[in-house]
């Protein structure tokens, strides 16, 4: 139901604040939303250019029993940022500063709203750059990034955001300001509440100041592919290269059907099979490790291994076609649609298992299920094509991407690795967690935001509202 945001005029000026058709509808879904049809469009958008503006919002909200729902580049691809009971969509982009950068300390201190690769363009000059991004960060906020606690190519050697992040400082819902974490490297002072923050997805506190870890630019930096005769033989490559302790920055695979796609959507002339893209960084011994990495290959009957520096232009040719996947999927069949994008993870060991489960499953349904992703970590990306205009695939390519889903909680791994919980995947969080577990949230949830204005409708899906207000049953 609508909610009256008049009292926004007494507490940012007009022109932070916007009930135009345009803004509203611009702020009505996501990424992920578009791509699923979901959209709600906000009574309100609001764009706080500090800390002070983000608090007063929120308390002014919150008395009032509005709900809130953080939005920025509105690249999330779960739903998480469709303000799914209306209210006021708090757009953080113009909080977009980097406030301190300390080389000594390999820190910088950013608002939310800073672009992914601002980051690494404040700081190359310094030697540094800051790793755990994903591919997507020319068009995503480190604020989105912490809210969904994302990881990309490089998880395998430097881990994701959370391993990244030291110190927030988070408005609550009723307008209180505190810092969680520590520029130190570490601390062990009471509750962890940053760990809390990082992947709440904008549920119990709105970021605005984030000090992030920096790491030194590595002085060799090579990387390739590797073409092998079959996808078992790449999926059990990657398995055994990680075993094996191989140091790699990143290892991702790509299926022969995923290969196709980025060949019709770019035109990049990739080989018609498996693949496996990699990159080494180092500061010495690289070419060890290469050899380290090509003899594994090589027991898996490894077809082709082509390297090159990280300068020439051909790697940034090759990264592209892994990095615009998701788009080549989409425009691949004029008469097919992707169902929603997958995003499991499990433990190294189970992800060749997962790999030809996935593709399977397809098979079986005769459906296309490319398969692709940051393999190094066990993560893996997949999407069903379906024809929108025919119920009976809809749901076939629903069943198959739920079993997937499935499959890889069954085996010890998670619905979801960096994309969020959202709208989207709320049906499985306790399966993966257990009744116990989800109800611990609940009161996690309900301790930080007690009126469930917060993002309401995300991650947990039992959210309804009641009397003008919105609260957890």
């Amino acid at each position: 139901m609508p909610h009256d945001c008049t009292f926004l005029s007494a507490v940012l000026p007009d022109e932070q604040v916007s009930v135009g058709d345009s803004d509203r509808a611009s702020h009505a879904a996501d990424w992920g939303g578009e791509q699923r049809g979901v959209g709600v469009t906000p009574d309100a958008v609001v764009y706080p250019e500090s800390t002070e503006d983000v608090a007063a919002v929120l308390e002014a909200a919150n008395e009032r029993g509005v709900p809130v729902t953080p939005y920025a580049a509105g690249t999330s691809l779960e739903g998480n940022a469709v303000p799914a009971f209306e209210g006021i969509s708090l757009d953080l982009t113009r909080m977009n500063a980097v406030l301190d950068i300390r080389p000594d300390d390999f820190q910088i201190d950013v608002q939310p709203g800073v672009m992914g690769t601002a980051i690494d363009e404040a700081v190359e000059s310094h030697g540094l750059f800051f790793p755990p991004m994903p591919s997507s960060a020319n068009i995503s906020t480190i604020g989105g990034m912490i809210a969904n606690d994302a990881s990309g190519q490089k998880t395998v050697k430097y881990g994701e955001i959370a391993d990244w992040v030291l110190e927030l400082e988070v408005v609550t819902a009723d307008g209180e300001v505190f810092t969680a974490g520590s520029k130190a490297v570490k601390t062990s002072a009471g509750y962890n509440l940053k760990e809390l923050i990082v992947g709440s997805e904008g549920t119990l506190g709105v970021v605005t100041r984030a000090t992030l870890e920096l790491e030194g630019l590595p002085e060799q930096i090579k990387g390739g592919r590797a073409v092998f005769p079959s996808l078992d033989d790449a999926a059990e490559a990657v398995m055994d290269a990680v075993q094996s302790g191989v140091d790699v920055a990143k290892i991702e695979l790509i299926d022969e059907l995923s290969g196709a796609m980025a060949n019709a959507y770019l035109d990049t002339g990739l080989p018609d099979s498996a693949m496996i893209f990699v990159e080494f960084h180092a500061n010495h011994g690289i070419e060890e490790e290469i050899a380290f990495c090509e003899a594994i290959f090589a027991a898996h009957d490894v077809v082709e291994f082509e390297l090159a520096d990280g300068d020439d232009p051909r790697m940034a040719e090759l990264w592209r076609a892994r990095d615009e996947l998701a788009f080549a999927a989409q425009s691949y069949d004029p008469d097919r649609a992707p169902i929603h994008p997958g995003d499991i993870t499990v433990p190294i060991s189970s992800f060749p298992e997962l790999v030809r489960y996935a593709k399977d499953l397809g098979d079986e349904h005769g459906l296309m299920v490319p398969c692709f992703g940051h393999a190094g970590d066990g993560n893996l990306h997949y999407t069903v094509l379906v024809d929108p205009d025919d119920p009976a695939e809809v749901d076939a390519g629903e069943e198959v991407y739920k079993k997937i889903v499935e499959r890889a909680i069954e085996v010890g791994g998670t619905a979801t690795g960096e994309h969020g919980i959202g709208l989207g995947k709320r049906e499985y969080l306790e399966l993966e967690h257990g009744e116990v577990g989800v109800e611990l949230m609940r009161r996690i949830k309900k301790a930080f935001d007690p009126n469930d204005i917060l993002n309401p409708g995300k991650i947990f899906p039992e959210t309804v509202e009641e009397g003008g207000r919105v609260r957890l049953e």
